[in-house]
């Protein structure tokens, strides 16, 4: 199935932040990507037997091919895709999950820990509106490194050289040079 990606839709809508409606009338063309997605995700995570593999499947679902210098460890998730960016050297850990409609990107040299969870998507507090999709980018900048069980919310950016502790949440912007832990996460000390 081709999706098109191109002109001023509803990737291109999303990709600037604009608000996910369910009554939107190009929602099928975003459903058929998760469908693909989901797809995709599954077979990669039950047959992928070595990381040239996974990094093969998963540069098919993210539609780039992915550096030979990055790691990729089984089982890896993500309910879009499309909007993931990998760098060079970047090694991911077990059981990531990367919930990319708002946007992911990963410079060069990350290290990222098993359980990481990177959400881009969030969903207004007003109950009437709660079926709205929001959507705001993560950018994890070089040589970061987010350690287990860390979570990062939409729309932060974690800094040059910094480290985010295991188990923090992260819902603000990260210093560069910096450790973060927590919840919420805070400066804990700088590098």
């Amino acid at each position: 199935m081709s999706i098109d990606q191109s002109g001023n839709g509803i990737f291109d809508r999303l990709q600037a932040g604009e608000p996910l409606r369910p009554d939107d009338p190009e929602i099928a063309q975003f459903q058929a990507v998760v469908s693909r997605t989901i797809r995709l995700c599954v077979k990669m995570n039950a047959t992928a037997t070595d990381v040239n593999q996974l990094r093969s499947r998963l540069g098919e679902i993210i539609g780039t091919v992915i550096d030979e210098s990055t790691t990729i460890f089984p089982p890896f998730y993500t309910n879009f895709g499309r909007f993931i960016r990998l760098g060079k050297r970047v090694f991911i850990n077990h059981a990531c999950s990367c919930l990319d409609i708002g946007g992911i990107t990963i410079e060069d040299d990350v290290k990222i820990g098993p359980r990481v969870n990177l959400t881009t998507e969030n969903h207004p507090l007003n109950p009437d509106e709660r079926k709205t999709l929001l959507t705001k980018p993560i950018v994890i900048k070089r040589n970061a490194w987010i350690g287990a069980g860390a979570t990062i919310l939409p729309g932060v950016t974690i800094g040059e050289n910094a480290v985010v502790a295991a188990g923090a949440l992260v819902s603000r912007d990260v210093p560069p040079n910096t450790v973060v832990a927590g919840v919420p996460a805070k400066v804990v000390k700088d590098l």
